[in-house]
């Protein structure tokens, strides 16, 4: 009996840091945009008191630095939030300027602006809509593309 449980404790103690460390977090992005600034200036530095193995050790630093932010960004569109999301209607590949019918920018596919995305906001009279895995930016008078960036999600 004390081995079944000492087995699921195991078990359970293995699995709670793997379930933590799947989720990236907008902290975890903005740390990762603070060690590449902080990257930076340190290969200003090696570049101006260093040699040139400290400007390539500084230099291949900054790539890692980069290379996380890229993966951690990844991970969080790749979030939960999103993952499972599909709409009622056939997927189509829109076109800048396409006028969409009014079911596929209804509320229910608005999205709210998230600064994670690195993209500037909608301005008046434009929202941003999903539509599986593009995101649209769509002018709520006319209805036509004003903007698409395939594959966000």
């Amino acid at each position: 009996m004390k081995s079944k449980f000492l087995t699921a404790g195991l078990i359970a103690a293995m699995m709670i840091p793997a379930a933590a460390s799947a989720a990236t977090s907008p902290g975890e992005l903005r740390r990762d945009r603070q060690d590449i600034r902080q990257e930076k200036r340190d290969v200003r530095q090696a570049v101006r008191y260093g040699d040139r193995r400290d400007v390539r050790e500084e230099h291949r630093e900054l790539r890692g630095a980069r290379q996380e932010y890229r993966e951690d960004a990844r991970d969080w569109r790749r979030d939960r939030r999103y993952a499972n999301w599909h709409a009622p209607f056939r997927y189509r590949s829109f076109a800048v300027g396409t006028r969409l019918g009014t079911r596929y920018y209804a509320p229910a596919y608005r999205l709210a602006y998230d600064a994670r995305w690195h993209l500037p906001r909608a301005g008046a009279g434009l929202t941003y809509v999903r539509h599986y895995n593009d995101l649209l930016l769509v002018n709520l008078r006319s209805g036509a593309v004003v903007r698409m960036h395939r594959g966000f999600f």
